[in-house]
Formats: C-alpha cells, sequence, structure tokens
C-alpha cells in the first residue's frame, strides 16, 4: 500500500446533442454534469476488505485470506489484466452469489470493486475500505456507474502505487497526468463492461477528462477550452429501459430508411454545429447571439427525438412548463422518460429560476439548478470537500 488515506470525485455526465446517435456512427457531444461521486479510500490492518456504498444501512466486507483463491490462474501483469478476465468474472459472481442475469445495482457495484480490487492488488492483496457517497441519482441515464468506476480506478491504481498521488500539501485539490488519467479511463472502461456488457465508452470518458466530449464512431476526443452552461436538470422519474428504446430507434430506421437516414444526419449536424458555437464562445467570450443558436438547437433537437420515438409525455410537459418561461428544454440519454436539461443564460432572472423548479417539482419531478463542464476526476484533501459531503464519508 502507497497511501494511508485518499479522497476522490469524478462527475456524472449529459448528452448535449446526439442521443442514439452514438449506436449509428453520428456525432454525438457529451459533457460532465457539476454533480460528482465521491469516494473516500482507506488502508487498515483488519484483514479484510470493506465497501460502505450509498443507502445501504450495513458495510460488505470480506476476509483477504477467502478472496485470495480466486486468483488463482489469474493472469496479471504488474498489478493490471490487458483485458476482462471471463473466468475471473466468473468465479467472482459464483463467491457472491450474483447471477448472470442480475441487474441490480448494489450487486454490480460489488462485483466492479470486487474484480478490479483482485486484479489491481493481484500480487499482493491489501486491507482497505472504501466509502461512497453520490449526488447522482442512479438509473437515470446520468452516468452514475461511470463516475463510480472512475473514482474506484482512481482511488485503486493510486493506492496501489500504479499511479501517483498528485495531490501536494499545499493543493487542496489535483488532476493526473494525461498519460495516468488514460490508465484511469481503461480501468473504468473495464468496470463499465462488468456492470453493462457493452458500453460505448463515453460515460468513464467524460467521467474521467470532465468538460465536453465529442463522440464519433467509436472515436472520443476532449474538447478543450469550452465554457462551463449553467443549467436546470429535471429527472421526470419515469422508468424507462434503454435496451428497448435504442432497439425502437434501429426498428424505425429499418421500416423507413428513406425517412429516418436524413434525420440521424441532421441530429449530426446538431452536435457540430453546437461544437462550432461552443468553440466560439470560448474564444471570443459568450455572447446573446450564441445562446440563441444553442436554444435554437435545443428545440430542433427535441423535435428530432420526438420523431425518432424515443419522446414522453413527461418530457413534453417539461418542455412546456419551461418554454412558457423562456427557457429551452431537451431530454438527455435514451429518452422515453428518464431526465432532461434546461440551459440558463447569465442573465436569467433568479425568480424565474425558482418559480421553474417549484412548477417542475409540482409535476412531480425531481429538479437542480447545476452546470455542466465541471472537471474529470480529482484527488482532494479533506479541507476541499464540503462538511456536509466529508460527514456522510466518515459515518459509516
Amino acid at each position: 500500500m502507497q497511501t494511508r488515506e485518499l479522497f476522490v470525485s469524478a462527475p456524472g455526465k449529459v448528452i448535449l446533442h446526439g442521443e442514439h446517435s452514438v449506436v449509428h456512427g453520428k456525432v454525438a457531444l457529451a459533457v460532465s454534469l457539476n454533480l460528482r461521486t465521491y469516494l473516500r479510500l482507506q488502508s487498515t490492518s483488519s484483514g479484510e476488505v470493506r465497501i460502505n456504498l450509498p443507502n445501504i444501512d450495513t458495510f460488505l466486507s470480506w476476509e483477504i485470506t477467502a478472496l485470495q483463491p480466486l486468483l488463482a490462474g489469474c493472469k496479471a501483469e504488474q498489478g493490471a489484466l490487458k483485458e476482462l478476465d471471463a473466468d475471473l468474472l466468473k468465479r467472482l459472481r459464483e463467491f457472491t452469489g450474483i447471477s448472470d442475469d442480475s441487474t441490480d445495482t448494489r450487486s454490480m457495484a460489488v462485483l466492479a470493486f470486487l474484480y478490479m480490487y483482485l486484479a489491481v492488488f493481484a500480487d499482493s492483496l491489501a486491507s482497505i475500505t472504501l466509502s461512497v457517497w453520490s449526488e447522482l441519482p442512479t438509473g437515470a441515464g446520468l452516468g452514475s456507474s461511470a463516475a463510480y468506476n472512475v473514482c474506484l480506478s482512481a482511488a485503486l491504481l493510486s493506492a496501489k502505487g500504479t499511479i501517483s498521488s498528485p495531490l501536494t500539501p499545499q493543493q487542496e485539490s489535483a488532476r493526473w497526468s494525461k498519460e495516468e488519467m488514460e490508465l484511469i479511463n481503461r480501468w473504468a472502461f473495464m468496470g463499465e463492461k462488468i456492470i453493462h456488457g457493452n458500453p460505448s465508452g463515453v460515460d468513464n470518458a467524460v467521467g474521467t477528462w470532465g468538460g465536453f466530449l465529442r463522440y464519433h464512431a467509436g472515436n472520443i476526443t476532449p474538447l478543450s477550452w469550452v465554457p462551463i452552461l449553467r443549467i436546470l436538470l429535471t429527472n421526470t422519474k419515469v422508468p424507462r429501459s434503454t435496451k428497448v428504446l435504442v432497439s425502437g430507434v434501429k426498428d424505425k430506421i429499418n421500416k423507413f430508411p428513406s425517412v429516418m437516414k436524413p434525420v440521424l444526419e441532421s441530429v449530426s449536424a446538431v452536435s457540430c454545429t453546437c461544437e462550432q458555437t461552443l468553440t466560439e464562445m470560448a474564444a471570443q467570450g459568450p455572447s446573446a447571439e450564441h445562446y440563441d443558436i444553442l436554444e435554437e438547437l435545443i428545440d430542433i433537437n427535441q423535435h428530432h427525438l420526438n420523431v425518432m420515438g424515443v419522446g414522453h409525455s413527461s418530457l413534453d410537459t417539461l418542455c412546456r412548463v419551461t418554454l412558457a418561461k423562456g427557457l429551452h428544454s431537451k431530454l438527455t440519454g435514451a429518452g422515453g422518460g428518464g431526465c432532461g436539461i434546461t440551459l440558463l443564460r447569465p442573465e436569467t432572472d433568479t425568480s424565474v429560476i425558482q418559480s421553474t423548479v417549484e412548477e417542475l417539482k409540482a409535476c412531480g419531478f425531481d429538479c437542480w439548478e447545476t452546470s455542466i463542464g465541471a472537471p474529470g476526476i480529482q484527488q482532494h484533501s479533506s479541507a476541499a470537500l464540503s462538511h456536509d459531503i466529508l460527514k456522510i464519508l466518515n459515518s459509516y
């Protein structure tokens, strides 16, 4: 063990434009959300590995001596696995009793943790306690699992000494080098594979790098020097199945290819135009004209998504309520319910924001004022964390 205690955090994500473009090779823009997952890692001498997860009354722990046999035949190279080890994952499922078809949030979080812990510390298992807390709601399409996996990766790799602990005594928060963050991202992607099976890699990339990212045909490019934008984030709390929604879009494309393919091309063009506008805002400073363009693109993209069949009456309500206040909204993620974002201009009056939030809550929705474009994974000193977050992490 290289460290006694460390704190890390990673942001969630929203899709600004290009929902469902990811699976069709078109351009999508993803952006970090200034709601974060926090993780505290402590080294101990208990001979146990322990994890405290949010909204669970009791901690989970395992004796190191019970975990050690699971590594038999495990191909570790300098404390890291190049590929997802199916045999190790199978042994872990049998050890924990988590079935192959389990989608339970807690079970999958435990599986990802134990896999990464065993792979990182393969040559010498260490006694550690992890405590996790998140501002992100789970199952809402906001990248909560990716933020968790990015935090896990950074904390475990730092504790092992595979990557540095970049924080100096003079700093409250610090980030890793480009090369180290690439390693964090690869490990987080492995955790996402364990939880989701075949993820795109967008969510963990946003959690690692932060800011805005361009996704096109499997290639993820972080955009530099983009502005932080204020938004309202609304969770309609309407459950939806991403798998079913993606399948529905594919069926519609197969049924009406000459109609739907131009729609996808237009969605991709919206993403590219938005990227160009954000670049101009960063270079020239944001103007009223820039915000006008962003609002128009939001409206266009929302209409596209309705045409694609991933809208929902709850999202229509969100758009209607906010438009009556002069604000512009769209869904984010798979659609069919879930979450939506509303752009706030710099001059938007506080009273307008408050009345909008109250009206959306009266519709049965959860609503927060937050921002997009937040930093990615960071290591923190205890002084950098708010009293409330530190109290939660220390209370487990």
